[in-house]
């Protein structure tokens, strides 16, 4: 399973930014999917979580209000809409996929496969 993100830059803060992940290698639906960001000198750590059928969603609180995670199992790929960014949301951002929705989905040590990430930078 490869999974490739797409979509960082620099962003004003108050700016909008969508970030993009294609999955290939296998079929995406029945697995849930991740959006994790790291910065600089800090763990990674969860930021949304979406079900294969896109019925239950999961935001860290940071995301909730401004983060909109979504899929397209046809197109096998994975968004996450930003809104209001802060310079606190400047990170690394990782799509991943969970071993199985029933897991502690805020977990890196659940999952089983990332993407190499890319960049987003919130600065005037």
């Amino acid at each position: 399973v490869q999974l490739e993100e797409s979509g960082g830059g620099l962003v004003q803060p108050g700016g909008s930014l969508t970030l993009s992940c294609h999955i290939s290698g296998r079929p995406i639906s029945g697995t849930g999917l991740t959006w994790f960001r790291q910065a600089p000198g800090k763990e990674r750590e969860f930021v949304a979580a979406i079900s294969w059928s896109s019925t239950n969603v999961e935001y860290a609180d940071f995301a909730k209000g401004r983060f909109t995670i979504s899929r397209d199992n046809a197109k096998s790929t994975l968004s996450l809409q930003m809104n209001t960014l802060e310079p606190e949301d400047t990170a690394t951002y990782y799509c991943a996929r969970l071993r199985t929705w029933y897991t502690d989905r805020s977990s890196p040590k659940s999952i089983d496969f990332w993407g190499h990430g890319t960049q987003v930078t919130v600065s005037s």
